[in-house]
C-alpha cells in the first residue's frame, strides 16, 4: 500500500461521520468534451494498432494521461472528496473488444497512478479536506446470470472463475495505489459476487484489506436490476462482503432513483452512496438536466438524512458536483439504522423471518 493511500482513508472514515461526502461525476462525459480523436487514443504505444481504439476511454490513462488528469482536477476543484480511477473497463474481458486484453492490468495501474497524483496534489493544498482515490471496477460486457442466447437459457459464454480472474487481475494491478474499491454499476449480482471474491483473494495475497463500496443499477422503472432483483434483495445478496458503503448509480435520474435509494437506506447497516445520471438521455443520447436541476433533486436526500455519499453518473459534470456540494454543505450524514438480527434471504425479492 502506498504511503498516501495508508494515511488518507482513516481521515475519510472520520469525515463521513461528520458530513455527507462528495464523489466525482462522469469521466466519459468530460472526456467527450475534450473532442479527442483516434490519434489521441492510440498514442505512440498503439500508433499502428489493427483495430479502431477511439471510445476506449480507459486506454487514455496510458496514451493521454493528461486528458484524464484534467478531468480529475476539475472534479477535485468542484469539491469531490472521492475520485474514481478511469478503469471502468480495465479488465481482460472488457478490453477484448479492442483486442487489448493483455494490456488490461497496465491500463488499470495507469488509471490509479493518474488519479493518485491528482488526489495527492489537492490533499496537499487542503490538508483539512483529504481526497481519496477509489478503484473503479465496472460490470463487464458479459453476464453470469443471463444467457446471451434466447433459444438456450442455460448457456453462458463466461464462467464464474473467468469473471473472478478478470477482476482479480484488475484489482491486483492497482490495490497498492488506491484507498478503496468500488464495484459499480452492478446489473448482475453474480458478477458482483465474483468481484467481491476476487478482492478478498487479492487482499489475502497482499496481506492487507481495503474498504469495498458496492453500487448496483436499477435498469428501469420496474425497480429491479437486470438480473431481476429489487434494491433490498440486492443489498442482502452483497451484505456478506460487509461493504463500507452500498447504493445505486446510473440508468436512472435522481427522481426515479430516489425510492430505491430510500429503500436500501432503511435496511442496510453500511453507509449509503448514490450517484444518479443527470436525468434521462434525450433522443440523441445526451443529458439535458442542468446542475441546478439535479442538485435540487439530490440535495433533499442529504437534508432528509438517508445518504452518506453523493455524486453523479452519466451526463454529470463538475458543475453538477459543485452545485450538489453547495446545497448539502450543512447536511448531517445518515446514521446507521438499528437492524435487529434475524434470518434474511435474497432471491429476486427479500425474504425475512418475522422478528
Amino acid at each position: 500500500m502506498s504511503e498516501a493511500a495508508g494515511k488518507i482513508w482513516p481521515q475519510i472514515e472520520q469525515a463521513i461521520k461528520e458530513r455527507v461526502l462528495m464523489l466525482d461525476g462522469a469521466m466519459g462525459t468530460m472526456l467527450q468534451k475534450q473532442k479527442l480523436v483516434e490519434a489521441d487514443f492510440r498514442g505512440a504505444q498503439f500508433k499502428d494498432w489493427h483495430v479502431p481504439l477511439q471510445g476506449n476511454n480507459d486506454l487514455l490513462s496510458l496514451t493521454k494521461p493528461g486528458a484524464v488528469k484534467k478531468v480529475h482536477r476539475q472534479y477535485l476543484e468542484a469539491g469531490a472528496d472521492l475520485i474514481e480511477t478511469n478503469s471502468f473497463n480495465a479488465t481482460t474481458i472488457s478490453q477484448a473488444d479492442y483486442d487489448l486484453s493483455e494490456y488490461a492490468p497496465e491500463i488499470a495501474r495507469a488509471s490509479a497512478v493518474v488519479a493518485r497524483e491528482a488526489a495527492d496534489e489537492y490533499t496537499s493544498k487542503t490538508p483539512n479536506k483529504p481526497r481519496a482515490v477509489i478503484g473503479s471496477i465496472g460490470p463487464l460486457n458479459k453476464t453470469l446470470s443471463i444467457s446471451p442466447k434466447v433459444e438456450d437459457p442455460g448457456y453462458r459464454d463466461v464462467t464464474f472463475d473467468e469473471v473472478k480472474d478478470t477482476y482479480k487481475g484488475q484489482i491486483a494491478a492497482f490495490v497498492d495505489l488506491v484507498d478503496a474499491l468500488l464495484i459499480e454499476t452492478v446489473f448482475d449480482t453474480l458478477n458482483a459476487k465474483a468481484a467481491i471474491l476476487a478482492a478478498k483473494e487479492v487482499f489475502a495475497e497482499v496481506g492487507y484489506e481495503l474498504p469495498i463500496l458496492i453500487s448496483g443499477t436499477i435498469t428501469d422503472r420496474s425497480g429491479r436490476t437486470l438480473s431481476g432483483q429489487t434494491a433490498e434483495a440486492f443489498w442482502l445478496s452483497v451484505a456478506h462482503a460487509k461493504p463500507f458503503a452500498v447504493g445505486l448509480n446510473c440508468a436512472l435520474g435522481a427522481d426515479e432513483m430516489r425510492p430505491h435509494i430510500l429503500a436500501i437506506s432503511k435496511v442496510a447497516n453500511s453507509y449509503i452512496l448514490a450517484f444518479p445520471n443527470a436525468g434521462l438521455p434525450n433522443a440523441f443520447g445526451e443529458y439535458d438536466e442542468s446542475a441546478d436541476e439535479m442538485a435540487a433533486q439530490v440535495a433533499p436526500w442529504a437534508n432528509e438524512g438517508f445518504v452518506n455519499i453523493l455524486g453523479g453518473c452519466c451526463g454529470s459534470t463538475p458543475d453538477h458536483i459543485r452545485a450538489i456540494a453547495r446545497r448539502i454543505e450543512n447536511s448531517a450524514p445518515r446514521a446507521h439504522p438499528a437492524i435487529a438480527p434475524t434470518l434474511r434471504l435474497s432471491g429476486l425479492e427479500p425474504f425475512q423471518i418475522a422478528i
